[in-house]
């Protein structure tokens, strides 16, 4: 009876071309961004992964893998419940401390997913603040908009990065009013930078508090790996500050740092805190030679940004269709689901490149893309054979060589 539901759910997306499909990819540690595609139809075939979020290749590197072996000898695989109840390890109290130093806070909190800290945390500030109201950017991501508009809390969306639509909100909220600005330091999915100074001088203007999402850029940005904040030396200029440890740290798990009190409330009355079983210590013990290792070292972060500047600029230099902020992500548009479906698969199947097609709901109907995350670990072979399959496709397949305007 119920099937037909799920039927048609499932057939709409394939009419629409963004039907995503998981492909089975096997890393093997050491050798990172290679990998072997397990084809659906039977063999296997090396690829050259140029999609991972494993932006510095942390995932393999030494120190986290052999921090995570020694935790799995010494304390067992799972933490064994609930930070209250029985999952909190040394591993758990030694990565906080060094995730709130490493943003000059006074404490941090670990979650078990960025996702998790966003929704829970956005969440939780509604009940405990009454009558807040939170303004957030209308790029922010699905995370942080579902923690928003949880418990029917009130909410602003304004445009992105638009400071005089900001402006004109908050000056249309009753002064008295309690207010949070919610926004991202780096948005993914186009590579783009917020104006937090601006963002943080509106917010002292009109009483509001600051909550930014930094998940994109720990590891990668500012002298020790604190990221834009830390860049621009305005970290003590935000109040809560979102992180992950899955992205350029290589692990998982996410965290907020912020006050004491603030994570103190969180953790006395966040649902998803309370009762969520703790990630593994293993996991933990990973994150935290991860992150120490980036706050000593910068050579990862250093050789990441040369390689993400000189592949785009080989990109925009033929012409492709890509934004150009800046940053270490290069996002090509292709502005159609079916269009960018069909590039993805023959890059997998012609020129053993995998990069997934990125298209609604993560970005807007027409504005599907692929999304390349180049790294430090990606050679020099790799960076040519990537931009040359490029040129390759787009001139047989007659696609746009229009640079997109930021």
């Amino acid at each position: 009876m119920f099937e037909q539901y799920f039927d048609q759910a499932l057939t709409d997306l394939h009419k629409e071309g963004r039907y995503r499909t998981f492909f089975n990819i096997e890393r093997q540690n050491g050798r990172f961004p290679e990998a072997v595609w397990h084809r659906p139809n039977g063999g296997e075939q090396s690829i050259t992964v140029w999609c991972s979020n494993d932006y510095l290749g942390m995932g393999q590197h030494s120190a986290v893998t052999t921090a995570m072996a020694k935790a799995l000898d010494n304390l067992g695989a799972g933490s064994g419940g609930t930070r209250n109840i029985s999952g909190t390890t040394s591993c758990h109290v030694a990565l906080e401390a060094e995730l709130a130093d490493l943003h000059d806070k006074e404490s941090a909190l670990l979650f078990n997913s960025a996702y998790n800290a966003n929704d829970a945390t956005l969440s939780t500030l509604h009940k405990l603040v009454p009558d807040l109201v939170i303004f957030s950017d209308e790029l922010n991501h699905a995370s942080m908009i579902e923690g928003i508009r949880r418990n029917n809390g009130a909410k602003v969306v304004f445009k992105h990065n638009d400071l005089e639509d900001l402006r004109q909100k908050l000056e249309a909220t009753p002064e008295n009013t309690p207010k949070l600005i919610a926004f991202e330091s780096l948005y993914s999915m186009d590579g783009d930078f917020a104006p937090i100074k601006a963002i943080c001088d509106l917010a002292e203007e009109f009483g509001a508090m600051t909550y930014i999402d930094e998940v994109h850029a720990v590891g990668m940005y500012g002298p020790s790996g604190g990221g834009v904040t830390e860049q621009l030396q305005l970290a003590g200029r935000i109040d809560i500050i979102n992180g992950t440890l899955a992205k350029a740290y290589g692990v998982q798990g996410g965290y907020i740092a912020c006050s004491d009190k603030i994570a103190d409330a969180i953790r006395s009355y966040a649902p998803g805190y309370i009762f969520t079983t703790s990630v593994s210590p293993v996991i933990a013990a990973g994150a935290l030679a991860s992150v120490s290792h980036l706050r000593q070292d910068s050579w990862l972060r250093d050789k990441l940004h040369r390689t993400s500047s000189k592949v785009r600029q080989r990109l925009v230099g033929l012409g492709l269709p890509i934004t150009d902020h800046g940053s270490h992500i290069v996002p090509i548009h292709i502005g159609d689901p079916v269009k960018c479906k069909m590039i993805s698969d023959m890059l997998l199947e012609d020129h053993s490149i995998y990069v997934q097609p990125i298209n609604y709901p993560t970005v807007p109907r027409g504005t599907e893309r692929l999304r390349l995350t180049p790294s430090p670990v990606h050679t020099q072979a790799q960076q040519d054979q990537l931009v040359e399959s490029l040129d390759k496709l787009w001139s047989s397949c007659a696609l746009n060589r229009q640079q997109v305007a930021g």
